[in-house]
């Protein structure tokens, strides 16, 4: 299966924009390793190109591209951690939209697909995300998901924050 999940936005002149997640494949792989974030965003997320290359050594690891109209806008990768004992529990660890399409409320709306994507798999009870306590919009962004801070990873140095479900 190809496509994830879609939906519908509305968008500036009342036109409506379709967003969604897509597997990442060798279709639309370089387009995806091309997608950056902004010079001082890069400590704040591994690259993309890095990002693929490790799932590819983990089963558990899940590769999204983030479409909007057919045009690649960011990228996000979960987990289930059903490989640390914990199969009603998933980690959200990469999350990035192309500096050209920041401050659109595209982020917004991945977020919200995913999320949607991973409760759908029923019998879910924790989702987790990590970020760099020093990335300014982080906190605010994911508490108005839900996600609650709950400490530090002590091997990285993130922050943890975790939605119950």
């Amino acid at each position: 299966m190809v496509d994830y999940f879609f939906m519908r936005v509305p968008h500036a002149g009342n036109s409506i924009m379709k967003l969604e997640l897509k597997e990442v494949t060798l279709v639309n792989f370089e387009e995806v390793i091309a997608l950056e974030v902004t010079e001082d965003q890069r400590g704040y997320v591994a690259g993309n190109l890095y990002s693929i290359a490790e799932s590819k050594f983990h089963s558990t690891y899940r590769p999204c591209a983030i479409y909007c109209d057919n045009k690649a806008v960011g990228f996000l990768m979960y987990e289930s951690l059903e490989r640390h004992n914990k199969p009603k529990e998933y980690s959200i660890f990469r999350f990035m939209i192309d500096k050209e399409y920041q401050g659109k409320g595209l982020g917004r709306k991945a977020m919200d697909l995913i999320l949607a994507e991973i409760r759908e798999k029923g019998g879910v009870e924790k989702i987790s995300i990590c970020y760099v306590k020093s990335n300014p919009v982080a906190s605010g962004f994911y508490g108005s998901f839900g996600f609650r801070e709950i400490g530090i990873d002590e091997e990285t140095g993130e922050v943890i924050a975790e939605i119950r479900v």
